[in-house]
């Protein structure tokens, strides 16, 4: 087990109508002023926008609103936020949302407090945050992990880069997650929610590290239960049960719990961002769905024994040891239905990508061939360049 340090201190309110502590906990705060970031009308028709107002001027705290975050979240709509916060002396950022939303707030809060640097430097990697403003989540969707996570990632769609970067000053102070606010997630968005959770923690499964019995166990609850509740949501969308614990599995997936003792890199989600990028249309979630078994296939061989663990652990197969290639394949064969069972693709094709965009997106994923992505099998331009070719 490699050392690590693990520090959450995300305070989460989970379980029925807790969003209606937010005005009481702002005020805990000390907040005066509060940016109120979301996305696009769900929001404000579902009167989630009027209530947060209402239980704000309760405690007689000011606020300001700014709407528009949409799929892949935009620097610009983050450049129109620091400077709505500068104006209005926004000393609290308040995200009601899914992942794009939360991310979105989280770079505000960055760039309102560093004034003197470039948000865009931030993801480009050229700059740090010296410091952050509070800021805390209501969750209308289950799926990114971003209310817990240390990460954060958005977009500019005029040079066609999508990047993440980590950083503690990403981490929520609060989060706020009542199962209910996602009965009206659509049975698309659902699906896409289940595969980006279980893919949270697949991937760090998937990393490489030893003797980590432990956060093995309770990765492979936290894969099964997200597949499970994925599947039980969308057959009830208000299923509480299957929704709560899709919710809390999307928190558990993505804040660093289950890659304790292991070196981790997300590498399909690097894959799947620059596939988002050069098509913007296409959810996070659906082209993981669309990449995984395609780079666990072209990579399972260079990490038997633990393929060989997923396959018994999560999908219950028992190993054939004189042909262990089989049962590896199986699991993925197995992990590939479930994706179809929910309606995700599991090809590029079906997404639309186009075969001569197969370069360019290995060319900006390996940075112009300079990067390659560690794992149990290192991944430079060529290599990458054959998975979105198998993916295709």
């Amino acid at each position: 087990m490699d050392t690590f340090i693990y520090n959450t201190p995300t305070k989460v309110y989970f379980g029925r109508g807790q969003e209606n502590l937010v005005g009481e906990i702002l005020a805990e705060y000390g907040a005066k002023k509060v940016l109120i970031h979301y996305g696009g009308s769900s929001a404000v028709k579902s009167g989630l926008i009027d209530k947060v107002r209402g239980l704000l001027e309760e405690q007689g705290i000011g606020y300001v609103l700014l709407g528009g975050v949409v799929p892949n979240p935009e620097i610009e709509k983050v450049r129109e936020g620091i400077a709505l916060c500068r104006k209005e002396n926004v000393d609290f950022i308040l995200a009601v949302g899914g992942g794009s939303v939360l991310d979105s707030a989280k770079d505000i809060a960055n760039g309102a407090a560093n004034p003197e640097t470039d948000v865009w430097d931030f993801t480009l990697g050229k700059a740090r945050p010296a410091g952050t403003l509070p800021k805390g989540a209501i969750l209308t969707l289950a799926a990114a992990g971003s209310e817990m996570s240390d990460s954060c990632v958005i977009s500019d769609r005029k040079s066609g880069v999508k990047r993440g970067y980590g950083s503690p000053y990403n981490r929520m102070n609060f989060a706020i997650e009542n199962p209910e606010l996602t009965y009206t997630v659509d049975a698309y968005q659902t699906a896409c929610g289940a595969v980006d959770i279980a893919m949270h923690t697949i991937e760090r499964y998937f990393c490489p590290g030893e003797d980590t019995y432990l956060t093995d166990g309770i990765a492979e609850a936290v894969i099964r239960s997200a597949m499970k509740a994925g599947q039980d949501a969308i057959a009830d969308p208000c299923d509480y049960t299957a929704r709560a614990n899709m919710m809390w599995a999307s928190s558990l997936a993505h804040n660093g719990l289950t890659q304790c003792g292991r070196s981790c890199k997300l590498v399909v989600h690097q894959l799947e961002h620059e596939l988002s990028a050069m098509y913007p249309r296409i959810a996070h979630g659906a082209g993981l769905a669309a990449l995984w078994c395609s780079w666990a296939r072209y990579v399972y061989k260079s990490s038997m024994p633990r393929f060989l663990q997923y396959a018994h652990n999560v999908w219950n197969l028992d190993v054939d040891f004189e042909h262990p290639e089989k049962t590896v394949e199986k699991a993925i064969g197995l992990q590939e239905a479930y994706y179809r069972s929910i309606g995700m693709p599991t090809s590029l094709r079906e997404l639309g990508v186009k075969p001569e965009d197969l370069e360019p997106l290995a060319e900006k994923c390996s940075r112009g061939k300079t990067v390659v992505l560690e794992g149990y099998k290192k991944l430079g331009y060529e290599e990458m360049l054959d998975i979105y070719k198998m993916a295709l």
